[in-house]
């Protein structure tokens, strides 16, 4: 009977050393279990945070998305501001071209009047030239006047002489009483109708000569005025001659003025259309960049590579923490295992005092060790570089 009650205590005790075990194994699984229900609650807290990041990124994306909008609408109004003050400038450019083909059109034609003008100053010279040398020969073919008056004088005097002489003659001869009043010529007389032709010839020749002395200076009156008439016109053209050549000077300079603005204003346009060029590239890539990542967000990617690489790196740094964290609890829980129960520390590991068998008939309840306890290897040194692995040699029989 006590074999009995001994054999029902052993097995009480068998059963609550086994229902101590299923109470250790249970609130071991109950551990397990609650720091799985932390992790989760972990992840979950996370993941919360993850979509609060997301939702914070897709909202700045939003915002950013509008203001690339707006920029968009301003880059497309900007452009077609730009397209206006070129097609304006444009036509300004084309007004330019006119006006400086009108004042090519004007310079030309001041070159053909000045070249005309040119020309009749050469003729008018080549006419002055000639008048000059008909004066000249006209001079040299008129007498003296002072020589022909003095002559004249000369004539007169001589005349009122022979005039004296002949009633002189004329009263010697009328005397009856003076025998030597008649003195006889010599030679031949001319009978009276050579003389009257003798005399008509003279007459002629003398109206000859007179009519000769009026037209000479009937030329030399107009030669005169001739030539006055050219010097005024030299002086006219002189005068006009300048003011043309000040006027093309006029022209020239204000036709290098414009020229040098068109190409300030054509290099103006050629900078603004290269930025307005520009702005639509960037427009233009701004929409891809935009519609891809409408693309992407709707396939449940990150709106860009750079956003994916962003969130990569906080989850990075996430996980990080988390394993920082971790690692920082097992180095406590470490240290907590060196601490004594007097309250201090020490560096030596904590040496196993019981083992767990292996038997399948005993159950898993720690034993502590025997005499030789503990049967624990010891960690290998830096020695162990040094020793060479053997090399089993075959046996030869």
């Amino acid at each position: 009977m006590l074999f009995f009650v001994i054999r029902q205590f052993q097995k009480a005790k068998l059963k609550h050393v086994n229902a101590v075990v299923i109470r250790d194994q249970l609130r071991n699984d109950l551990a397990k279990h609650q720091r799985i229900e932390e992790e989760m609650r972990e992840k979950r807290e996370q993941q919360r945070m993850d979509i609060a990041k997301l939702n914070l990124m897709i909202n700045q994306a939003e915002e950013q998305m509008v203001k690339l909008r707006k920029r968009y609408e301003n880059a497309v109004q900007h452009r077609n501001d730009r397209g206006v003050q070129l097609i304006e400038r444009n036509e300004e450019v084309c007004i330019f071209y006119e006006k400086v083909n009108i004042q090519d059109d004007m310079i030309r034609k001041g070159d053909v009047e000045l070249q005309s003008r040119e020309e009749e100053i050469r003729f008018l010279k080549m006419q002055v030239a000639e008048e000059n040398r008909s004066i000249g020969l006209a001079r040299k073919t008129l007498p003296n006047k002072r020589a022909l008056d003095g002559e004249l004088v000369t004539l007169q005097i001589q005349l009122s002489q022979c005039q004296d002489r002949m009633a002189e003659l004329e009263k010697n001869l009328e005397n009856p009483y003076d025998e030597s009043r008649v003195r006889l010529l010599e030679g031949k007389d001319m009978p009276p109708g050579d003389l009257n032709k003798k005399i008509e010839e003279l007459e002629i020749r003398l109206a000859e000569k007179e009519e000769h002395l009026l037209e000479k200076d009937l030329i030399f009156d107009q030669v005169c005025k001739l030539s006055e008439r050219v010097n005024q016109k030299m002086d006219a053209g002189k005068t006009h001659t300048l003011n043309l050549a000040k006027e093309v000077n006029d022209f020239q300079a204000k036709i290098k003025g414009v020229t040098r603005r068109m190409m300030a204003r054509v290099s103006e346009l050629s900078m603004t259309q290269a930025e307005s060029l520009k702005l639509q590239q960037e427009v233009r890539d701004k929409e891809t960049s935009l519609e891809q990542a409408y693309i992407r967000m709707q396939r449940g990617e990150a709106p860009t590579n750079e956003a994916a690489k962003e969130w990569e790196r906080m989850i990075n740094d996430e996980n990080r923490r988390i394993e920082d964290k971790h690692n920082r609890q097992a180095i406590q829980e470490d240290e907590e295992q060196y601490v004594l129960a007097g309250g201090a520390t020490t560096t030596a590991e904590p040496r196993p005092n019981a083992y767990i068998p292996d038997d399948d008939l005993e159950l898993p309840v720690p034993r502590p060790y025997g005499a030789s306890a503990p049967f624990k290897p010891q960690e290998s040194g830096a020695n162990m570089r040094h020793i060479r692995k053997p090399i089993i040699k075959p046996i030869e029989i």
